[in-house]
């Protein structure tokens, strides 16, 4: 008979009851739920979800569950843990440079939707089959986002129309995709790109089927929920705009956004130094907290004492550092942390549901492992 993993009520309520002596992925399905919800009744168009972000298979199959039947996959690993949630999904592969072996992949697994942004990698694709849709994919040089991806990724507005033309020609079904960048919190880079993908489809006299606005999603860093509807009416709008009667059916790709919310990671306190101002903790950089040297500090942090009570003390800025042996392993300097927290104590990092196991490493025998599922994951006080 198959076991049932506990569903415990918070992180609070496990903690003081495990004492877990590694760093620990808290994992609620109702809050992935709802923001799957959120996205689909909000976004005017498919919502699908960019697996990269987390492709855990618990997380696969609550979206599958939430009603997500679409997912942007990037990789041959990818198709397979799609398919192992839903063997009905429908796939789109919107990373524009493969192998032959990877593009084989992608047709045995039946991808509906590819990407291109070079004329030499769509000629490899002369074998997927023409009722395939492929999507043109530009880039503009756009600020707004914590990263954008143009400098590795996307057409510059004059090869795209060359390029949709060629698509068009070719018998396939043409779209066009781009990507804001990533935590990108002004919905103006959304509307400029809309318009963008007007002007391409002018000059390339192709109609498309479809327009895919990308990822890019802000996700709650600092304790300010996101106004995800405001971007998704400026989207709307800004497509009512551009084409009128003549719009495209749209599609997003969430990733951070969608899954963030719904995973708080737990690192515990392995020791102090400089009557506390150096902390060091189970997990760092090699681990679930790779993105915080990327995206720089989280403004929700808490500090959860063996009793499974938070810290309640002032905050003060403390230099953090990972397990490992690297002096590398450090976060950015500051965390404000209570200056009750102690040796022992575990630092809850909420939100962080997005690329944090799915870019841990193992390095020196640290890095993340264990799941556990919680109905809730902020404020229960362990009972």
């Amino acid at each position: 008979m198959q076991q049932i993993p506990p569903l415990w009520l918070s992180p609070e309520s496990h903690l003081s009851r495990s004492a877990p002596d590694h760093p620990i992925l808290y994992f609620s399905p109702r809050v992935l739920h709802e923001v799957a919800r959120r996205f689909r009744a909000g976004f005017p168009g498919l919502v699908t979800y960019a697996v990269k972000a987390n492709p855990h298979p618990a997380v696969l199959s609550n979206l599958v569950a939430a009603g997500i039947t679409a997912f942007d996959v990037a990789s041959p690993a990818e198709m397979e843990a799609v398919r192992a949630a839903s063997p009905d999904a429908v796939m789109h592969y919107n990373n524009p440079m493969r192998s032959e072996a990877e593009i084989a992949a992608g047709i045995e697994h039946g991808v509906a939707s590819w990407s291109v942004d070079e004329l030499s990698e769509l000629e490899k694709l002369d074998a997927v089959p023409r009722a395939c849709e492929i999507a043109v994919r530009f880039a503009l040089p756009i600020a707004g986002a914590a990263y954008d991806f143009g400098s590795k990724f996307g057409a510059e507005p004059e090869e795209a129309v060359a390029l949709l033309k060629q698509v068009a020609a070719r018998g396939w079904t043409p779209a066009l995709c781009f990507h804001p960048g990533t935590q990108c919190e002004d919905e103006s880079a959304w509307v400029e790109y809309v318009h963008a993908a007007k002007r391409i489809i002018d000059q390339a006299g192709v109609k498309i089927a479809r327009l895919n606005v990308g990822g890019g999603f802000a996700a709650n860093r600092d304790g300010v929920a996101p106004d995800l509807e405001k971007v998704f009416a400026a989207i709307g709008a800004a497509t009512d705009a551009a084409f009128g009667d003549e719009k495209p059916r749209l599609i997003c790709e969430p990733g951070r956004a969608m899954v963030s919310e719904s995973f708080t990671l737990a690192a515990r306190i392995k020791g102090m130094r400089k009557a506390g101002e150096v902390v060091f903790l189970n997990d760092g950089i090699y681990g679930g907290l790779v993105d915080i040297r990327d995206m720089g500090l989280p403004g929700r942090v808490e500090v959860v004492g063996s009793d499974g009570k938070r810290r309640a003390g002032e905050r003060k800025p403390r230099v953090v550092f990972g397990p490992t042996c690297d002096s590398l392993d450090r976060l950015p300097d500051g965390l404000p942390l209570p200056c009750d927290a102690a040796t022992g104590d575990y630092v809850l990092f909420p939100g962080l549901g997005a690329y944090s196991s799915a870019m841990s490493t193992q390095f020196n025998g640290y890095g993340l492992s264990d799941v556990a599922t919680v109905i809730e994951l902020a404020g229960q006080p362990a009972s």
